[in-house]
């Protein structure tokens, strides 16, 4: 269970490189079924919706990058807090801003995926 932290880090940037790059099938592995996921605008989305405004073209993620990110290592979950630059068109709305964000990661049977997404805006 050594290096949980820097492995999950590693995976939340996979993630948030497959949400720029459309990338479902990366996001289907590295997202729970039971994924929460609340937007720094307090709208709140499942994996299925979260997934599916992306599909559809609701919500087209052009970058989303992480900075300042520490991982708090919990042994079967992961906590991981920092900043993120998203630049996102969502219903036709272009928007780039900053958000500061708590990330909790779990480990179900022997595969960690993102369970909680929770984010508030910057300035």
């Amino acid at each position: 269970m050594a290096n949980n932290a820097e492995t999950v880090i590693a995976l939340d940037r996979q993630r948030m490189a497959a949400m720029g790059q459309k990338d479902i099938a990366a996001l289907n592995r590295l997202i729970a079924d039971d994924l929460i996921y609340t937007h720094s605008s307090a709208r709140m989305d499942t994996k299925q919706t979260l997934i599916g405004a992306m599909q559809s073209g609701a919500t087209v993620y052009a970058a989303v990058e992480p900075s300042n990110v520490v991982a708090q290592d919990l042994g079967s979950a992961v906590v991981l807090t920092g900043e993120a630059a998203i630049s996102v068109n969502s219903g036709g709305n272009a928007m780039s801003f900053r958000v500061r964000f708590t990330d909790v990661w779990a480990n179900r049977n022997g595969a960690w995926q993102m369970v909680t997404w929770q984010s508030t805006r910057l300035g």
